[in-house]
């Protein structure tokens, strides 16, 4: 048994999470006990840079003292009040958010999987009162190597075997094609137009390791999905919120999706939060009693993520992401390491792909900066993701690019 005045060292929280936890992570062998900004610290002093940012989720920076006292000051009136009622700040969020991105409507979750579930039963409740396709005809249109989540819906969607496999049956009316194939979407709209709802996709895919489509792809996927009366779903929950260098990775094509869903940096981290935002003639379809929340739109929710989303924009952080993403990956190029087959990115969402041999693979990498203080993690066997917290400035940012130099040298 553990009290609450017990030092808990690195040693120790690896073996209770080891002992008492699913099995359902692999983590890198670091533990985090405090973190500010762009550094984190284990339980006996060692700093690191945080290369991950939660996935994205800490743009702001861990523990912002804008959102922190956000949190605060709301945790002192006001928590939850369920949608039983109306409270007195999700109304407020609503209007900040829409006005913020130019929606009619938002409906608020807490998780990046339920926004993009949410974005699934709207677009289903659209095809069906204003497209008018056949009852429990409807289909959803995603591409290969996606990921928005483990829930079933997510790992039907999914062609990746290690989310789906030993988890059927699977939810039928899913269509997947290959990303970055504009001819596929073409052909499959031009045949089945009529059944289908909507065409969900991420600008930008994260998991599958920063993978980048052509440009002019994002603009012909909204003229083909108007054209066949398609809505077109953007999964912005990891491209979003200046992650990219832009305010949203679909803001480089000027494309406006359908419905737009966010999480993750929402809440700058400190809280779950997410939203998929869309107009009246989509969002109206649902009525009450067909979909909600407990916790979505509560009170805490809603004022953390209005302070998340202005210090995105008092900070500038879209520029910022866009400059230092500029620089890391210039850095990276002047490493020429045998060990860099790729690398890639926009913004402050970069990878880099190595040249895997019984000597060196991105896990090894990985534990190796670790060893010299950056904290990073593979996907997809020998793909490594760089994203730091946004507020990350131009020393800090040379200083990780010679840690990156310092670990490839040493293999």
């Amino acid at each position: 048994m553990v009290t609450m005045r017990e030092f808990i060292g690195t040693e120790k929280a690896m073996d209770l999470e080891n002992r008492y936890g699913a099995k359902n992570y692999a983590p890198l062998g670091v533990v985090i006990s405090e973190a500010k900004g762009v550094y984190a610290w284990d339980p006996e002093g060692k700093q690191y840079f945080d290369f991950l940012s939660a996935y994205s989720a800490v743009n702001q920076g861990h523990c912002h003292p804008r959102i922190i006292q956000a949190l605060k000051d709301q945790a002192d009136k006001l928590t939850l009040t369920s949608r039983a009622f109306y409270n007195n700040k999700l109304g407020e969020y609503e209007e900040y958010i829409t006005n913020y991105f130019s929606y009619q409507r938002v409906l608020p979750m807490n998780t990046g999987v339920e926004a993009c579930e949410t974005a699934v039963k709207l677009a289903r409740r659209w095809g069906y009162d204003v497209k008018g396709i056949a009852a429990n005809q409807a289909k959803i249109v995603f591409v290969e190597g996606n990921f928005w989540g483990r829930s079933i819906a997510a790992i039907s969607a999914s062609t990746d075997p290690t989310s789906y496999s030993g988890f059927g049956p699977f939810v039928p009316g899913f269509v997947k094609i290959p990303y970055n194939d504009i001819t596929a979407l073409k052909t499959l709209l031009e045949d089945e137009a009529a059944s289908i709802a909507a065409f969900m996709l991420e600008p930008i895919q994260g998991e599958a390791g920063v993978v980048i489509p052509n440009e002019g792809y994002l603009k012909a996927v909204r003229e083909l999905c108007t054209r066949h009366n398609v809505l077109m779903i953007a999964d912005e929950v990891q491209t979003g919120l200046c992650r990219t260098g832009k305010m949203l990775a679909c803001d480089y094509e000027e494309v406006k999706p359908d419905i737009l869903v966010l999480g993750k940096a929402l809440s700058g981290g400190v809280f779950p939060v997410s939203a998929a935002l869309s107009s009246d003639e989509i969002m109206l379809t649902i009525k009450p009693g067909e979909h909600g929340s407990t916790f979505g739109g509560n009170p805490l929710a809603c004022a953390v993520a209005m302070e998340a989303l202005q210090v995105l924009k008092d900070e500038k952080l879209d520029e910022n992401a866009f400059q230092r993403g500029k620089q890391l990956r210039e850095g990276i190029k002047s490493i020429a390491s045998p060990h860099i087959k790729t690398i890639r990115g926009k913004g402050l969402l970069n990878a880099i792909v190595i040249e895997e041999s019984a000597m060196v693979d991105a896990n090894k990498i990985c534990y190796a900066f670790k060893k010299n203080g950056l904290l990073a993690k593979p996907t997809h066997g020998n793909i490594i993701r760089f994203a730091p917290p946004l507020v990350i400035n131009e020393e800090q940012m040379d200083e990780c690019i010679e840690i990156i130099r310092k670990t490839l040298t040493q293999f």
